[in-house]
């Protein structure tokens, strides 16, 4: 466990300026190297911006005379409360040509593939079956693809 666990703190912002303050913060943190460890900028929830830090204090720090802040909320905010709005990255993402991966789903559930193309537009990547007799190619949506091994580069 570490010694100084770190705390979530809420800071209401004018709304519609949320991005633009966490930018400006930012620069402020790595400026004076201010120990805050995230900013998060949820895009569901206006007028609020979430910052990570060992203390109130080091937020303070960092908000100080900043335009459109307001206030920061006297105490911290449970990890729970804010959950919903961390989205995990979608696996296309992660995916690059010839990487080799498992089918997850559909009639090739559980076979590997190499990638040959990935359209990012679709969410669809295009694979060729490697236990295959003969190299078909087949197209399956991004999410029925586990990563099991990047392509050497």
């Amino acid at each position: 466990m570490e010694k100084n666990p770190t705390k979530i703190f809420a800071v209401r912002i004018t709304t519609g300026q949320e991005k633009n303050v966490a930018k400006l913060v930012a620069a402020r943190i790595e400026l004076n190297k201010i120990p805050i460890k995230a900013i998060l900028v949820p895009d569901t929830l206006r007028g609020y911006i979430f910052m990570e830090a060992e203390g109130p204090h080091f937020v303070e720090q960092a908000i100080m005379g900043i335009k459109h802040v307001k206030s920061k909320v006297p105490d911290f905010v449970n990890f729970s409360e804010i959950e919903k709005y961390i989205v995990r990255k979608p696996v296309i993402e992660e995916l690059n040509e010839n990487d080799i991966v498992e089918v997850t789903g559909g009639p090739f559930k559980g076979m590997r593939a190499k990638i040959t193309r990935i359209d990012k537009a679709k969410e669809e990547v295009t694979l060729e079956l490697l236990e295959a007799t003969f190299t078909l190619p087949i197209t399956v949506h991004a999410d029925y693809v586990k990563l099991v091994e990047k392509a050497k580069t």
